[in-house]
């Protein structure tokens, strides 16, 4: 995991270590009930001394991987969508966070085709592994554990480091969510304790 001095303070003799956590949100919809909880575990990794970044994939185009086998020889995806503008997000986080809803017992289309573009990530090298993964998912009713067990084994498969089992909330209408102090308050602990990870990771 590659650690960042942007400033040094050398009359005190100590380095300040500027970390970034990066939100994706593979929701549909824009400010639903997902993208809550992401911002929140956001908010909490600022307050303990984190850069944060939220990207929201509704109305992106990411179309799916199509196996061309192109990053195998060259490290890079061919196909030229919005994703291209991701990845360097992702490269240059220390944490990242994927929040999803549960659709069908799983996570979105949206963040499967996610998932699946950042393969080109493992070529020539793992260049996601060490970063600090956290996971968050919103139901209506069930469907919690599976999708964020889909998430982690992402994490795993890119040799990331899951911080724990994840984030899971219950809500249905929109803005619903913060009704559920408790998602709220995991959703909160997470971003706190990502930061908490990667400083002592860094250190």
């Amino acid at each position: 995991m590659k650690v960042r001095f942007n400033w040094c303070n050398r009359t005190a003799n100590y380095f300040v270590v500027f970390l970034k956590i990066v939100g994706v949100v593979c929701s549909p919809r824009l400010g639903g009930n997902t993208e809550i909880l992401v911002k929140k575990a956001l908010t909490s990794a600022k307050e303990v001394g984190s850069n944060t970044q939220l990207i929201t994939l509704s109305g992106k185009q990411i179309k799916p991987c199509d196996h061309c086998g192109a990053c195998y020889a060259t490290g890079n995806c061919s196909i030229k969508d919005d994703m291209q503008d991701i990845y360097p997000h992702l490269l240059s986080a220390d944490g990242i966070i994927i929040g999803s809803p549960v659709y069908f017992w799983s996570v979105t289309g949206q963040a499967k085709v996610f998932i699946d573009r950042t393969y080109a990530l493992r070529h020539p090298t793992y260049r996601l592994e060490g970063k600090v993964g956290g996971a968050i998912v919103v139901a209506s009713t069930r469907g919690q554990v599976q999708t964020l067990a889909l998430i982690n084994t992402f994490y795993l498969g890119q040799r990331m480091i899951p911080i724990h089992l994840g984030v899971d909330g219950r809500a249905s209408k929109k803005g619903e969510i913060i009704e559920d102090i408790q998602a709220m308050t995991a959703a909160d602990n997470l971003g706190k304790n990502m930061v908490k990870l990667i400083t002592t990771l860094t250190s």
